[in-house]
C-alpha cells in the first residue's frame, strides 16, 4: 500500500462501515476492521468494504488455535492480520505458518494505551524495554511487522531490519485529543519517526467530513 494511511472503521454496523468507507474513499491506503464490527457482523464485515483490509483481531492464544484461526480467514484475505507478540515465540511461528496468502502478519506489542505504571502492575518491564524485546521476537519468529506505540517507534526501528513493517495507532493531529492513548503522537512525527502506516479512526470517523478529514491528514504528511 503506497497510502500508508489506514482508517479505523470501529463502528458497531456494517451499514455505518461501508457509509464512512464510501465517504473517504481512496484518501484511506487501507480500512481497519477491529473487534466491535469483526464480533457483531462477522467475516461479511470484510466483505464489505471494497478496499484492503487491516483486520485487527489481536489474536492471543495457543499456537494450534491461532493457527486454526488463520486458516479460517484464509478466504477473506486481509491485506494485514495481527496476533499479540505476548502470545510467544510458537504462537508467532504458528501464525505465520498458516497466515493466509498475501496477507501481513503484526504482532502487537505493547498497547499504546499502557504506560510504565500500569505494565509494571501486571509485572512487565518498561514500555522501552517490553517493546525491543517483542519486536526482536517478532522479527525472528518470521512476522512482516508489528503494531507499536508512537513513542516505541525508534525502539522498534533499532531491531527491524528495512522492510519491517510499523503499524502505529495512537494518532491524532495536533488539535485533537488523545483520548485513552497514553502514548499518542501527531501524524506527521509518527511518519517520521519510523512509520509505515498510521492508524486513524475518531479523528477522520466523528468529523463533519470524513473525506476531508481523511485528506487533511495525508497532506499533513
Amino acid at each position: 500500500m503506497s497510502n500508508p494511511l489506514i482508517v479505523a472503521l470501529d463502528v458497531p454496523s456494517i451499514d455505518e462501515a461501508s457509509t464512512l468507507a464510501k465517504h473517504i474513499g481512496d484518501a484511506a491506503g487501507a480500512f481497519k476492521i477491529g473487534m466491535e464490527l469483526f464480533y457483531a457482523a462477522g467475516p461479511d464485515a470484510v466483505r464489505s468494504i471494497d478496499a484492503p483490509i487491516f483486520l485487527d483481531l489481536k489474536l492471543h492464544d495457543i499456537p494450534t488455535t491461532v493457527a486454526r484461526s488463520m486458516r479460517a480467514l484464509a478466504p477473506l484475505r486481509p491485506a494485514m492480520v495481527n496476533v499479540h507478540a505476548l502470545g510467544g515465540r510458537a504462537m508467532l511461528e504458528a501464525a505465520v505458518a498458516d497466515k493466509p496468502e498475501g496477507t501481513a502478519l503484526l504482532a502487537v506489542t505493547i498497547l499504546t494505551s499502557l504506560h510504565d505504571a500500569a505494565l509494571a502492575e501486571i509485572g512487565l518491564p518498561p514500555a522501552q524495554d517490553a517493546v525491543s524485546l517483542l519486536a526482536t521476537l517478532a522479527v525472528d519468529a518470521g512476522c512482516d511487522g508489528v503494531v507499536c506505540a508512537p513513542a516505541d517507534l525508534e525502539t522498534v526501528r533499532a531491531v527491524a531490519p528495512d522492510d519491517f513493517l510499523i503499524v502505529t495507532p495512537g494518532i491524532r493531529p495536533a488539535d485533537h485529543s488523545q483520548d485513552e492513548h497514553a502514548r499518542g503522537t501527531t501524524p506527521a512525527e509518527a511518519m517520521k519517526a519510523g512509520a509505515t502506516h498510521i492508524v486513524v479512526g475518531r479523528p477522520i470517523t466523528r468529523a463533519t467530513d470524513p473525506g476531508a478529514a481523511a485528506r487533511a491528514i495525508l497532506e499533513e504528511l
